[in-house]
């Protein structure tokens, strides 16, 4: 059975760049059951792909493939590369999007894509997707081996992924908003594991605004009111019930989130 392949890229749905990738995949691998991730990624955030991925990649089944086509980049001497951990395959520019991927799996390979033999000729200068990225993902869900399609790399370029400072003696973290969802939800940097051992009545600091305490469901409070919520992810996001908290409180990624609780 062919493998899934998932799509993630800033390109959004007007043009048809999207389309015409699965059209690329599926002339080469007709059998190919492709999803799409998401294709509204904020053009040339590179950060907003990773987190992303991040948090979606683990539910997806075994041997999926996830071409992830976030590259301000293109046409430059970056490297197209091919990651290959246990369970997954993951394509993307050698720009920091598959950070996570190397932070959070225990073993994997490396393998930069040379071989044109698998590629669309000629390569484009600034369509990538096409040309490098979707045919050498129907490849592999035709069962080709990584190491068709270049040699082994040791290393990749990472990015810097905001870590909120946990200050258990002072009773403090101090995060930031990492991503705002469509629902206007800001998703902050800070994990339910680092809340561990602080009281549930911690005040939440953001901007101008006071929020006291942890919500389990956003019907806890009233119709427009805001509040703090464990997401979906694992991390503390800032809410406003049936409304958007960006819009409520003004507030833009990086925006800074304190926390301050009695340890108990």
């Amino acid at each position: 059975m062919p493998s899934n392949i998932v799509l993630l890229t800033d390109f959004g749905l007007n043009d048809n760049y999207v389309g015409v990738m699965k059209g690329v995949i599926l002339a080469i691998q007709p059998h190919a059951h492709i999803v799409d991730l998401s294709h509204s990624i904020k053009p040339h955030d590179v950060l907003e792909g990773a987190l992303t991925l991040k948090t979606a990649y683990t539910y997806f089944p075994k041997y999926s493939i996830f071409v992830c086509v976030v590259d301000p980049g293109v046409g430059s001497k970056r490297k197209p590369i091919l990651v290959a951990t246990k369970d997954y395959l993951f394509l993307a520019p050698d720009n920091g999007v598959l950070t996570p991927i190397i932070d959070q799996e225990r073993t994997y390979k490396i393998f930069e894509i040379k071989n044109d033999r698998y590629l669309i000729k000629p390569v484009s200068h600034t369509f990538h997707g096409r040309d490098i990225f979707s045919p050498v993902a129907a490849y592999l869900s035709k069962g080709l081996l990584p190491s068709r399609f270049g040699p082994r790399l040791k290393s990749i370029k990472r990015l810097e992924l905001p870590i909120p400072v946990v200050n258990r003696k002072n009773r403090k973290i101090v995060g930031q908003v990492m991503h705002i969802d469509h629902f206007g939800n800001l998703i902050t940097n800070i994990e339910e594991r680092d809340l561990k051992g602080f009281s549930d009545r911690f005040h939440l600091n953001i901007k101008n605004s006071v929020i006291r305490g942890l919500c389990h469901s956003y019907v806890e409070v009233k119709r427009g009111s805001v509040l703090s919520i464990i997401g979906s992810a694992g991390y503390l996001e800032i809410s406003v019930n049936q409304g958007s908290a960006a819009k409520k409180l003004n507030v833009k990624k990086g925006e800074r989130v304190e926390i301050s609780s009695e340890i108990g």
